[in-house]
């Protein structure tokens, strides 16, 4: 039978989920069962094809999200699996945003943990259509219904049980499916390759009607073709209700969820159906826009002969060659072709094109919309760029990056690493977009910032592994803001010459303290045109510059309103660096007299702890300065969710281990810059 190509026929999805849901293992049995890979690779053995880079084998856990493509009944899969920890969110982030489904795994045992949460918000805010997969039903305290409870109680999600399992823990050995109204039983002895399709056993099939039933009328709420079949009591074929369920899951109003234990081979197959059954292809969802260089919004149709559109998600750097991985919305790519980048105002030539699979990769000649292909050639352009044709220019929206809450020094331990570190620091912020580095202008140490303890602590052992470049790294410092408690005006006033050339300029600024979180704002009250539009937008220029450097400690100062009250200029001598050097001078003056005020990240911490050392923990989280906002009862355990400063955390799970005899975990996210 010939393969169906176009638009229709593919699927672009990502996996998601807290760490330790079980998201490469599902992963890797996607790739098994649509013949990519000829082995299972274990996540536990460092063995996951998906888990290619050294860190990741050797800590199980993945890092950074990884590429692939398979097939599924005719179906092109491409398929992104991206890491559950919460210091790699950007991976998740900047994935999202080019997919148009996603697949929530979920711990059978855990339900919907905090990092679950993050990522199912992050697809909301993408507006990307979901099916749930709940995971590991063969574990002790697996509980099916209490982990779609949590989907609607903490993620406010619409769950709609399409699948139940037959039987729980060490009982669990098949699915029911309540579309088709069977029981599906995998065969272990072909490590879940093979499965039969039967009658449900007699004591699920009670069960099997109460839920099928309640699919139904859920479905029947939001589709009239199926209330109508409902209330007239006339039978629904398969057909109609898959057919209704799919467009009810695009429109964002319903999330099919199916379940098995991906570690023990068994639920899979239909996961896979489910994604080609249910989750959109690029022609499915509404055209993605863009603005051309005027500003107007222009509408890039998923079409072949379209002009280019596409995004730049992800660069990384493999085999010291800079790889670039891009959606593809509108028109076509071919390798040895020129494209435009407009942010840059750059022509770009494409070298090659890569359909990838993991670190592997296979060169083709031309990718069309729906797409997501590597690049190779590309020069200057970066994550969050868009390429386009140079006859006409769009700009797509850009990806959101996240602010780094830590920072460590580092030093090179040999005069060698000394001339290669700069070389390797800068390759590696071009991948990551939320490390940062720079000098300290005081002790001269060069200072990296990123996400968490972990992020950098994989930075450091890649910068060794994969570059060969060995630092010592100093004791983690926390990255602070700086903001104002009261308000206050103060004047600058620069008059000097510069280059055998008289500069003049006097401003007067008022600045006042902002909401926690509202950033800087700027306007001007000046009236009668004292100083024109140009002066202003140089006074804008001079404070924003100055911002970056606070009165207290020489932080950001954020949060804070400026006000122009006044200016003077000299005729010819008003230039652009006198009014940015005097409202630097006015902006500094007046952080002064405005009660400065340090602000440090405040984390989201949740700590899941046995009821026995509840007292304990508590007390410890109370001596850190943290705020408990909440505890909630799991299955034998505690979810203490609490709000603590950064600087209190460091070693805190060296710690929680000893306090609680190495039975309690936690998980931490940044919340926000806060006073202590």
């Amino acid at each position: 039978m010939k393969k169906k190509t176009g638009i229709d026929t593919i699927r672009n999805i990502g996996i998601i989920a807290h760490i330790d849901a079980g998201k490469t293992t599902v992963t890797e049995r996607i790739l098994y069962y649509t013949g990519i890979s000829h082995k299972i690779g274990e996540v536990h053995d460092g063995e996951a094809v998906m888990d290619w880079m050294t860190d990741e084998q050797a800590r199980g856990i993945t890092i950074t999200s990884a590429v692939t493509t398979c097939q599924w009944k005719n179906k092109d899969i491409q398929l992104i699996d991206t890491p559950g920890h919460v210091d790699f969110t950007i991976e998740v982030e900047r994935s999202l945003r080019v997919l148009d489904g996603a697949v929530g795994v979920f711990c059978a045992v855990g339900g919907v943990e905090p990092q679950s949460e993050t990522v199912w918000r992050q697809a909301d805010k993408y507006q990307v259509p979901k099916i749930a997969f709940i995971n590991k039903l063969d574990r002790i305290g697996a509980d099916f219904f209490g982990a779609v409870n949590m989907m609607i109680e903490k993620l406010h999600a619409a769950p709609l049980i399409i699948q139940i399992p037959a039987g729980l823990e060490n009982k669990f050995n098949a699915v029911i499916d309540l579309i088709k109204m069977q029981q599906i039983t995998w065969d272990t002895d072909t490590l879940g390759a093979s499965f039969t399709k039967g009658e449900i056993v007699p004591e699920y099939q009670e069960q099997a009607m109460e839920y099928r039933e309640q699919l139904i009328e859920n479905v029947a709420e939001i589709d009239d073709e199926i209330m109508e079949a409902y209330l007239s009591e006339t039978e629904i074929s398969d057909t109609a209700l898959e057919r209704a369920i799919r467009k009810a899951t695009i429109d964002l109003k319903l999330v099919p969820v199916l379940c098995g234990s991906a570690l023990k081979n068994k639920g899979i197959q239909p996961l896979l159906d489910a994604i080609i059954a249910f989750l959109p292809s690029p022609g499915d969802v509404p055209a993605i826009q863009g603005c051309d260089p005027d500003g107007n919004q222009i509408e890039c149709p998923t079409h072949i002969n379209s002009p280019l559109a596409a995004l730049i998600f992800k660069v990384a750097i493999m085999e010291g060659r800079k790889l670039s991985f891009a959606r593809i919305y509108s028109g076509s790519l071919q390798a040895g072709a020129e494209v435009f980048n407009p942010a840059r105002g750059k022509k770009e030539k494409i070298s090659r094109l890569l359909k990838m699979h993991a670190n592997k990769r296979t060169r083709i000649d031309a990718a069309g919309p729906g797409s997501i292909v590597g690049i190779v050639g590309l020069k200057e352009s970066a994550t969050g760029e868009t390429l386009c044709s140079l006859s006409q220019p769009l700009l797509l929206e850009e990806i959101e990056f996240y602010e780094p809450v830590i920072s460590v020094a580092i030093e090179p331990k040999t005069h060698a690493d000394q001339e290669k570190i700069d070389q390797v620091l800068a390759k590696l912020t071009i991948e990551d977009p939320t490390l940062r580095f720079h000098e300290d202008q005081d002790t001269g140490n060069l200072i990296l910032s990123g996400m968490g303890e972990l992020h950098l602590e994989v930075i450091v052992s890649r910068m060794q592994h994969e570059f060969n470049t060995n630092v010592n790294v100093g004791k983690p410092q926390v990255v602070h803001r700086e903001t104002i408690k009261q308000s206050a005006e103060a004047d600058g006033i620069f008059d000097r010459e510069v280059s055998g050339q008289q500069h003049f300029g006097q401003v007067r600024l008022h600045l006042s303290p902002l909401a926690r979180g509202s950033g800087f704002q700027f306007e001007s009250a000046i009236k009668d045109d004292l100083i024109s539009e140009f002066h202003i937008a140089a006074v804008e220029k001079g404070i924003r510059d100055s911002m970056q450097s606070g009165f207290l400690m020489g932080y950001p100062v954020v949060d804070v309103k400026a006000v122009l009250l006044d200016g003077t200029y000299k005729e010819s001598q008003g230039s652009e660096l006198a009014f940015k050097v005097c409202a630097a001078m006015a902006f500094q003056s007046a952080l002064k007299q405005a009660s400065p005020v340090l602000l440090a990240p405040i984390m989201k911490v949740e700590v899941y702890v046995p009821d026995a050392f509840m007292g304990d923990v508590i007390g410890d989280l109370n001596s850190r300065g943290g705020k408990i906002e909440s505890i909630n009862a799991q299955t034998g355990l505690q979810v203490i969710s609490a709000a603590a400063p950064l600087a209190k955390m460091f070693g805190y799970s060296t710690i929680l281990r000893s306090a609680t005899q190495g039975r309690g975990s936690f998980t931490m996210q940044f919340s926000k810059f806060d006073q202590v």
